[in-house]
């Protein structure tokens, strides 16, 4: 393999001209530079990376702890951060949570002993000591979709509350009055934010969510299932439920049709977090869609920015409702005649139905 002395001989300059032409350093003329890249591509000559982070303190190394590597959203986001960090010169090592907090802290002891130039976070819960010890060691650190509250830490996510208040006029508006929700763990700021999110946009209707139209699941699709069973079991079921994550989203559709129950005829579904094989489940689900690959690229620009010495802002991107069939059409009268004291609102038709016949009434996306 061939050395930097070895470069610099068939260039016919220094070792030390070498490495200022490999660091992009300015003062290397013109001629020099040519040459010593041309030696370095007939060489083959690769920079040890090792060597070089002993020597300049940097690894061009960047840590990224996910907490569910089979979740499709964090398998978008975690290529959208390689893809904006190789544009920024820099390499990912992703270290997969599956949602548990020493697992997560594993992955993080791990990357710190390996010297990365910064972290990028998605915390399984708001009390790991390893993430604050690494923030109070100054390590360039950015949270990404979830947060640690109270951490002094730039945070990239998105903000679902618009979304998830869509969500439940599209469900009001078809006729159903008995919506719930399974909700993600309570000790992460997602799980915690969207069954807030969902309890306040109810309100706004007059309509109250009862405890027992609260499941509780791990953002995993056993979880979903689940819940979605206890829900059944209820001596009055809900007639739709709002699956805080995509994947308990497929447990509860996995629930409901070992009952032999038909989306959306007898029980609506709808998700936080959509996915490109949401349009080819039968119905194809209802949705609400995070800007994945815009949340990844701007944490990595943050954490550049950290690394750099500078101080970024956090950032606040907006979720958006995708309506497909999921949901339901106009529901039969019978459906929609609950007593008032019972559903918190008024028995009567529903609103007009977002249709291809009726565009007017279309107020949020539609996709297939």
């Amino acid at each position: 393999m061939a050395a930097i002395k070895d470069v610099a001989a068939r260039a016919g300059v220094s070792a030390a001209t070498v490495s200022r032409v490999l660091n992009d350093h300015p003062s290397v003329s013109p001629d020099s530079r040519a040459r010593v890249l041309a030696a370095v591509a007939a060489l083959g000559y690769r920079p040890n990376a090792v060597a070089r982070s002993l020597r300049t303190d940097e690894t061009r190394t960047l840590g990224l702890v996910i907490s569910d590597v089979l979740n499709p959203y964090f398998t978008s986001l975690a290529r959208a951060v390689e893809e904006e960090a190789r544009a920024l010169g820099y390499s990912v090592i992703i270290g997969n949570a599956d949602e548990r907090p020493e697992l997560q802290d594993h992955h993080i002891r791990t990357l710190l002993d390996r010297r990365i130039d910064g972290l990028l976070l998605s915390p399984t819960d708001r009390g790991a000591k390893l993430i604050l010890d690494a923030v109070r060691a100054d390590t360039p650190v950015v949270f990404v979709d979830r947060w640690i509250p109270g951490v002094d830490v730039p945070v990239v996510r998105a903000d679902g509350r618009a979304a998830v208040r869509d969500l439940v006029g599209h469900l009001l508006a078809l006729g159903h009055r008995r919506p719930a929700i399974i909700a993600g763990p309570a000790a992460t700021t997602t799980g915690s934010e969207r069954v807030d999110a969902f309890r306040a946009a109810l309100g706004e209707h007059g309509v109250t969510l009862p405890d027992a139209y609260i499941g509780q699941g791990d953002f995993q699709a056993e979880s979903g299932r689940r819940a979605a069973e206890r829900f059944l079991d209820l001596p009055e079921p809900p007639d739709a439920v709002f699956a805080a994550d995509n994947l308990m989203a497929l447990g509860a559709l996995d629930a409901f049709r070992a009952r032999g129950l038909r989306v959306p005829e007898d029980i609506a579904l709808a998700a936080f977090d959509d996915i490109p094989w949401f349009v080819h489940t039968d119905p194809p689900i209802t949705a609400i869609a995070q800007p994945t690959d815009e949340l990844g690229r701007a944490a990595v620009r943050a954490l550049a920015e950290r690394i750099a010495g500078r101080e970024p802002p956090s950032l606040t991107l907006p979720a958006r409702l995708v309506v497909r069939r999921s949901c339901g059409a106009a529901l039969p009268p019978d459906r929609t005649a609950l007593a008032p004291d019972r559903a918190g609102l008024p028995p009567g038709p529903p609103d007009p139905v977002p249709s291809e016949r009726n565009p007017s009434a279309r107020s949020q996306r539609s996709d297939p």
